[in-house]
């Protein structure tokens, strides 16, 4: 997930940082996305949906969901910290691409707390229709396509989300523009909108529906 962030701060170290250019690295910031959900890998808020469901069809699942959303979020939050150790503190980027990072999670650590909370259950709803509408697609291209499209509208909104942007405010942690305080806070409100997002938003209103055939058939 860190090459959201890097996409992002790639483009604005060449274009410059005015509206427009702004605009334009955030063409970049679904690569991420892409990348983990066409490699099947694990994604702690593709996690609000499909074992919700399941809780809400059988509730002697729920310790089980919970023992997931814990594993993959501490390992999603692990994953954020090497890549974030690595870009901070090797000579792995350039120093205007560093400062690019660490200007991203500056912004995103210093938003405001309604901002990042309410910002963060949009997020959290996206990322959680992303999950649903890419079962619907049997080709590849088509769920890169469903990826591409509503992760490009995460990362335009500037919508908080608690594993992508984890990667770009641990990197200003190290940068020392970020306090570890700042950091935690936000992925606290991050975190917490981001799972009220997916699994009020999507999962219930989904299960809810489905429910409802069922009952009328």
């Amino acid at each position: 997930m860190g090459l959201t962030g890097l996409g992002v701060a790639v483009a604005r170290a060449h274009l410059g940082s005015g509206e427009w250019q702004q605009f334009a690295s955030m063409l970049l910031y679904p690569i991420g996305f892409i990348s983990v959900i066409i490699g099947r890998a694990q994604l702690f808020t593709e996690n609000t949906l499909y074992p919700v469901i399941l809780v809400l069809e059988s509730p002697r699942h729920l310790a089980n969901m919970l023992r997931l959303w814990g594993l993959v979020f501490s390992s999603n939050i692990v994953g954020a910290l090497l890549f974030a150790l690595i870009a901070a503190k090797t000579a792995a980027l350039e120093p205007s691409i560093r400062q690019s990072l660490f200007d991203l999670g500056t912004t995103a650590a210093h938003a405001t707390t309604s901002h990042i909370f309410w910002s963060g259950v949009i997020g959290g709803w996206i990322i959680a229709l992303v999950a649903w509408i890419v079962t619907a697609s049997h080709w590849t291209i088509g769920q890169v396509v469903v990826i591409y499209l509503l992760t490009f509208l995460v990362g335009a909104g500037h919508f908080a989300h608690c594993i992508a942007g984890s990667g770009e405010i641990i990197a200003a942690v190290f940068g020392g523009q970020v306090s570890l305080s700042n950091y935690l806070s936000w992925l606290s409100l991050a975190t917490v909108g981001n799972i009220a997002g997916g699994v009020f938003i999507v999962s219930l209103l989904n299960w809810g529906q489905v429910r409802s055939g069922d009952s009328a058939e």
